[in-house]
């Protein structure tokens, strides 16, 4: 090892053995909290616990099942609209319109939301641009 390598060190182990006034503060600050709840959990006869979890519990709160099934579905469709010809895409579009039209004149009207918003995605990601809606605002704004 050279010279300039093992004063570096020194320094290094000198800066670490140093205790800030900011590190002071906050391991005094971390005692004092720790002392109130010893206190608190001795007048209330509380003997705390460690958390006890599988890993999968964990993994569940990080990863959940029906998020992932959602975007895997959401991929599979883009990539089936991805892969049909022009005519086959306005053919979709015409069903989803009209999906959307029979959902709305049987009152189902969140079915019809649904499909709108599929018919808005489809549109976005084929031409680049949301769809238009032919929806007129009863304000008049």
């Amino acid at each position: 090892m050279s010279f300039v390598f093992l004063g570096w060190i020194k320094r290094q182990n000198q800066t670490v053995n140093k205790m800030t006034d900011s590190m002071k503060r906050s391991i005094g600050e971390t005692e004092r909290r720790r002392t109130k709840q010893v206190a608190f959990n001795e007048a209330h006869n509380i003997t705390p616990v460690g958390v006890k979890k599988q890993i999968r519990d964990m993994i569940d709160g990080v990863y959940k099942i029906d998020e992932a099934r959602e975007e895997l579905m959401a991929a599979q469709e883009q990539a089936k609209y991805e892969a049909m010809s022009e005519k086959q895409v306005t053919k979709e579009i015409k069903r989803l319109e009209k999906l959307m039209f029979e959902h709305s004149k049987n009152l189902e009207f969140e079915k019809a939301a649904q499909v709108r918003d599929q018919l808005h995605l489809l549109k976005e990601q084929l031409f680049g641009a949301p769809g238009e809606d032919n929806v007129v605002s009863i304000t008049g704004k």
